[in-house]
């Protein structure tokens, strides 16, 4: 941002950013350029803050485009659309609020009075958005959180502050509500760096001494290994934290692992399931590649395993008890670090893999209020989670763990988002060995007409993916709702899966459909302009 006298904001595309060029591209075919200066006039005709506004987002919002919305937005399809994703319309208006804070303490009192009016509209834009975009969580009142309120004392006794409280979640689980009403830009939870579980903790044990010496041992696996044991110390500082983890994580991944038994080896070398012996893992579309990567994982974690245990045991009994470094306790630590890990950038500039009390009681939002929380102030050595999107008193506290499909959240998580996730995928397989080779096709054929056969090619190719996607929802039965308050949270979870899967198939098919009509009109004027002459 830039600014003069005459009050102007200048939008700058960064050309450290990996998608400088396409990014670039776009703006100059909307008329705008890579550092675009828009004037902060006021003006007596009625909406001109608004439409203000509406170039000020345009600019923002191609600036802030990941990989996924960028793919899109060079469509001219996309040119109608008000906003990219949840994501990006919270990254556009929370940059504008960042670039008008910085000239409010040092400007004149008309350029003051613009600025704050130009904020204040972005503001009640991010809450107007949040409030149509967001799911509400409904709190479960009758759950007691007594082991969660320790933990929060204990943080807040070892240096955390915090805005928020925990609280039981219909169908989420627990989760963090706030405790006052917060604004855009208040912290909600700030934790001290020394609260935050990293290796440095496993490198004042006697443990490290010996881990340290095994060759290509990653930190991650350091550190799992020392939470096995740490979950049962009682004089560990973090006990409390250890005291509210659940014994078992409701994670497909975990349930892959614990049903490994009933998998076997095809004669073909596949993997072959019993939809019998799995019971409701059979309600899920998984494809194959899926239910392969989870036996990987089985095999991957029992081959790490093996090459630890029993031998460190058996050669440091008093470091590594045997008791305490059995299978099991080791799949326990796996699905804790996949599920409440963190990946921290330290003031020294290393990516650390992190665990941080209080802070694994966020949930997951496609809308969240916290956007950016993975990088330690420098100047108060603490990790900050500040707020995009306002949060009202008693109103759940949502962060995003990632651009993740519905899939992986289900696999790595157990659960799925609430909304429309833009990141979720339905694998196919295309086979097209059967295609007819053009090389013996005469020339002619591919010279005239040209208009006419490629919409008829167009019309070929939505034929196909319609009937790819009808297929796919023949494969799926209809789900019975009428008895899911008995069924357990895996097959409630199934069947949600196979809905969402089922309701995406449907959209393709239905959009497959429309565009097949309008090519046939197309088409259809084609052959009577023929007709004609």
């Amino acid at each position: 941002m830039d600014y003069d006298e005459e009050c102007s904001i200048v939008l700058e595309l960064s050309e450290r950013d990996p998608f400088f060029d396409k990014k670039k591209k776009l703006l100059q075919s909307k008329g705008f350029s890579p550092k675009e200066r828009i004037y902060l006039k006021s003006s007596s005709k009625p909406g001109w803050m608004n439409a203000t506004v509406e170039v000020l987002l345009h600019i923002a919002r191609i600036i802030q485009l990941n990989e996924l919305e960028l793919y899109f937005a060079e469509d001219d399809v996309c040119a109608s659309m008000e906003f990219y994703s949840s994501r990006n319309e919270l990254e556009a208006l929370n940059s504008i609020v960042l670039l008008t804070d910085i000239p409010l303490s040092n400007c004149s009192h008309l350029h003051t009075n613009i600025l704050q009016q130009l904020r204040q509209k972005i503001l009640d834009l991010i809450s107007e958005y949040g409030d149509k975009i967001s799911v509400k969580g409904i709190v479960e009142k009758e759950h007691s959180c007594d082991e969660e309120e320790r933990l929060i004392e204990w943080g807040e006794n070892n240096g955390v502050t915090t805005q928020l409280k925990i609280a039981y979640i219909e169908g989420a689980g627990r989760g963090a509500i706030a405790r006052k009403d917060l604004k855009v830009g208040d912290i909600a939870l700030e934790i001290p760096v020394s609260t935050i579980i990293s290796e440095e903790h496993v490198h004042e044990t006697d443990m490290y001494g010996v881990l340290k010496e095994i060759d290509g041992i990653s930190s991650e696996t350091i550190l799992l290994l020392w939470s096995m044991k740490e979950k049962y110390n009682c004089d560990s500082k973090f006990k409390i934290y250890f005291d509210t983890l659940p014994e078992k994580f409701n994670t497909v991944a975990c349930l892959f692992i614990l049903l490994k038994d009933q998998w076997e080896i095809s004669s073909t070398g596949g993997l072959a399931i019993s939809c019998y012996q799995v019971g409701s893992i059979s309600y899920f579309l998984y494809p194959f590649s899926l239910f392969k990567s989870k036996w990987l994982i089985w095999w991957h974690l029992h081959a790490q395993y093996d090459e630890l245990f029993p031998v460190l045991s058996n050669n440091f009994p008093d470091i590594f008890p045997p008791e305490l470094y059995t299978w099991e306790k080791f799949l326990w630590a796996c699905e804790l670090w996949y599920t409440n890990s963190m990946k921290i950038m330290y003031s020294d500039g290393k990516l650390r893999t992190c665990l941080i009390p209080i802070a694994g009681f966020l949930n997951h939002s496609l809308c969240p209020h916290v956007m950016h929380y993975g990088k330690v102030d420098p100047a108060t050595n603490s990790l900050k989670f500040c707020l995009s999107r306002p949060c009202r008193s008693g109103e759940e506290c949502c962060l995003s763990y990632g651009s993740f499909s519905s899939s992986h959240l289900i696999t790595f998580y157990g659960f799925l988002p609430q909304g429309d996730n833009p990141y979720d995928v339905i694998p196919l397989d295309i086979d097209g060995s059967d295609v007819d080779s053009n090389e013996d096709t005469p020339m002619s054929n591919w010279t005239t007409h040209m208009l006419q056969g490629s919409l008829e090619n167009e019309l070929e190719v939505l034929d196909n993916l319609k009937d790819i996607f009808d297929d796919m929802m023949d494969s799926m039965d209809e789900i019975d709702l009428d008895d899911r308050e008995n069924c357990s949270w895996d097959e409630n979870l199934a069947m949600d899966f196979k809905i969402l899967q089922r309701r995406i198939a449907h959209s393709v098919s239905t959009s497959c459909h429309t565009g097949m009509e309008m090519l046939k009109n197309e088409l259809y004027k084609c052959m009577d302009e023929d007709i004609l002459g």
